[in-house]
């Protein structure tokens, strides 16, 4: 399957926590009116509700301007969604204070075999939103930096201290590195962007990232904020400090090369996207579930294995089929290809391809 990055970006900057409705993000206006066609026929204008989401700090623009734009269809509905970061969303839903999740991490084995408050049975993930992960950085008189995995682990695992360590100058000949502390800036809450972070440090460097791929941030090092925007707000106020961030939330911060392979690579949802593209399906999940399995260690020319898949987390079958509708036309909407591109042009993320939008639309179609 083969992802591209269409349209062009809007940079937006995530200023905190908000809760998203599909009438206030309207009245901000995501300058996309266009109405979706549906991938299954739904008639979205004889949709009404109230939908509840909970998740995905990464997918909050994406989430806004799909709010937005699907309440020129469906203006009887109304979509919230509360950017609580992966792992609160998945807990919200699984105890049915969410109607449905965003999750930068698809549910675990010990979640699918329990029981989920809303469902007749069990959940499935839907991949919406791909998205590549920045490694952005704050240093003054540095406007240029490459990296590679075990330099990356050794800074976030605090092992590498000084911007002018010999393991980051090697890799930035003739860059005037300063004799500085380096401020470690990384997520304080479950993260799915610290789950997809710590799998790539770990697949590429585990001879210096020793612990575990986890959401939750696993050294004792720098400091912590919570969600997107709490990072990016903690390095708008710091200096000489480097985090890790789902790059719609990067903001003006600069962002270092990636060494891939042997070539120093610069950020893109192209990128991300050929990742992707290169990666199969979790074995062993129901027929509906697309968890991806991220080929970390992809080298391909121009890809970015630093990358997160964020999935839309719902029941298969609902308790309440009037909820059900209402989920099922809300995913039927945002795997469109109007809605990918909507998000793409707002989030800096790639719109899912054709063969993974039919893939996803089809999830969408069983859900009962």
């Amino acid at each position: 399957m083969n992802i591209k990055r269409i349209g062009s970006i809007a940079a937006i900057a995530i200023a905190g926590a908000v809760v998203l409705s599909s009438c206030a993000a309207n009245e901000s206006g995501s300058g996309d009116t266009a109405a979706p066609t549906s991938s299954s026929g739904t008639d979205y204008s004889k949709l009404s509700g109230t939908l509840t989401g909970s998740g995905s700090s990464a997918q909050q623009t994406a989430e806004a301007t799909w709010a937005a734009n699907f309440q020129n269809v469906a203006s009887g509905v109304t979509v919230n969604y509360s950017p609580d970061g992966s792992g609160a969303g998945r807990k919200n839903f699984i105890s049915g204070a969410a109607d449905f999740a965003g999750s930068d991490a698809a549910l675990k084995d010990e979640e699918l075999s329990g029981s989920f408050d809303l469902c007749t049975d069990k959940a499935i993930d839907i991949p919406v939103y791909i998205s590549p992960i920045a490694i952005a950085y704050k240093v003054e008189g540095v406007s240029d930096l490459t990296l590679d995995a075990k330099t990356i682990a050794g800074i976030f695992s605090g092992k590498i201290t000084k911007w002018n360590a010999s393991e980051i100058a090697d890799l930035n000949k003739g860059v005037d590195l300063p004799d500085a502390n380096i401020t470690v800036i990384h997520r304080s809450d479950d993260s799915g962007t610290t789950q997809n972070f710590s799998e790539y440090v770990s697949a590429n460097a585990s001879d210096v990232w020793t612990e575990a791929p986890s959401q939750t941030f696993p050294y004792q090092v720098g400091d912590s904020a919570k969600g997107t925007s709490g990072v990016a707000s903690a390095m708008a106020s710091a200096s000489n400090a480097i985090t890790y961030i789902d790059d719609s939330g990067a903001g003006d911060l600069d962002k270092a090369k990636l060494m891939v392979g042997d070539k120093a690579t610069e950020i893109s949802a192209e990128g991300a996207a050929k990742v992707v593209a290169d990666s199969d399906t979790v074995s062993g999940r129901s027929e509906n579930d697309l968890a991806i399995d991220i080929n970390r260690k992809d080298t391909a020319e121009g890809a970015w294995p630093l990358v997160l898949v964020s999935y839309a987390i719902a029941c298969q079958e609902y308790k309440d089929a009037d909820k059900g509708a209402l989920v099922k036309g809300y995913l039927d909407y945002v795997v469109t290809q109007d809605a990918q591109e909507a998000a793409a042009k707002e989030a800096k993320s790639a719109a899912l391809s054709s063969d993974l939008s039919e893939k996803a639309a089809k999830a969408v179609a069983s859900i009962k």
